[in-house]
């Protein structure tokens, strides 16, 4: 309190450029959608008062920022290239920094700067990489940008033969930045560890994703359960009864374990079924459906639909084999009737 009140003495102008900053900033973040106009006049104001404040004013200003949802570009790189103590909250927390605003920050503010972005909850694979080559760059190998010039200024430690030694807080500063470079790797392979990973999955071929998009469009039911049972290795009648889920919950789980791109999967539910097309907020009902769908989940539910397909209905060949057999087949293949096909086809608007 009493150093609240001592900065009452402080000069009368520099106070007020501190209320004008803030006064600037809180009219900015009540905008709920600036425009390009209003975002060069901010970034006008704001670098000049910025300047002009006291750090207290700047820090408040700054952590007001970093909430924000929209900072003009110029305005995020002026306050990155803040010292550490203001930029901090900024780096660590702000989302409208750009990937290749927080590169340049990194490369040229050096290590506390790139510590404070390491620390932010969502890092691109892209930020991660250069945060990881700035680490292993030359000189001073395994060093922050400006650390490199520090170490080659110190002096080695002299032993009382004269010998140089090496300095016991050198060591501790070299294993705090492997651990800190430890962690950004794995930061890394968590990132980058993507849906698109699909190794030993079952997943469409381009050709099959093509032709059940296609069947879609033209609500081509028979068709389009033909080509789900190729590319699930099943019968027709497990994709005929997938398809027969009027909820679409089905066919959204056997898409997402199948690897279909998100975009033709919505717009095969919305084709197939139309009260999934509906709009709900900004996304229709089918991209909530799908959104809702977990993938590991998915896969297992179709390989659990296709070991119980597999022990009902034989593969083809299979019945012909099984007939020379003295007691005949144990399961005989079932062949859809001919109504049940078109029922499908009526229940999707294929038949026109």
């Amino acid at each position: 309190m009493r150093d609240r009140f001592r900065d009452l003495e402080g000069p009368l102008t520099v106070r007020k450029k501190d209320i004008v900053l803030m006064a600037t900033v809180s009219s900015f973040e009540s905008m709920p959608h600036p425009s390009k106009s209003a975002l060069r006049q901010f970034a006008e104001l704001f670098t000049p008062l910025f300047q002009a404040s006291s750090d207290d004013a700047k820090r408040q200003a700054v952590a007001a920022l970093s909430q924000c949802p929209h900072v003009p570009p110029a305005v995020a790189l002026f306050i990155g290239c803040q010292p550490i103590a203001i930029a901090a909250p900024f780096l660590a927390s702000s989302q409208t920094i750009d990937d290749d605003t927080l590169i340049t920050i990194a490369r040229t503010q050096g290590a506390a700067h790139a510590k404070a972005i390491v620390r932010r909850e969502h890092i691109s694979p892209r930020v991660i990489d250069a945060l990881v080559s700035l680490r292993q760059a030359e000189p001073g190998r395994g060093s922050w940008p400006g650390e490199a010039a520090t170490i080659e200024e110190q002096p080695p430690a002299q032993n009382i033969d004269g010998l140089s030694s090496a300095d016991p807080t050198e060591a501790t500063r070299h294993a705090r930045e492997e651990a800190l470079r430890q962690e950004i790797k794995q930061i890394a392979r968590h990132l980058t560890n993507e849906n698109n990973d699909r190794l030993g999955l079952r997943t469409l071929s381009d050709l099959q994703e093509a032709l059940l998009v296609r069947f879609a469009r033209e609500r081509e039911a028979a068709h389009f359960a033909t080509t789900l049972a190729d590319a699930l290795s099943a019968s027709s009648w497990l994709a005929e009864r997938i398809l027969l889920d009027l909820s679409g919950q089905q066919l959204a789980v056997t898409l997402t374990s199948l690897g279909m791109q998100l975009a033709d999967a919505v717009f095969v539910l919305e084709r197939f079924y139309p009260h999934l097309s509906d709009t709900h907020g900004s996304v229709s009902r089918a991209w909530l459906v799908l959104d809702d769908v977990d993938p590991e989940d998915s896969e297992r539910r179709v390989e659990a639909w296709r070991r119980a397909d597999r022990y009902t209905y034989l593969p083809e060949e299979r019945p012909t084999q099984s007939a020379a057999r003295p007691g005949g087949p144990q399961f005989a293949r079932q062949i859809a009737p001919s109504r049940d096909l078109k029922t499908v086809s009526r229940a999707f608007g294929g038949s026109r």
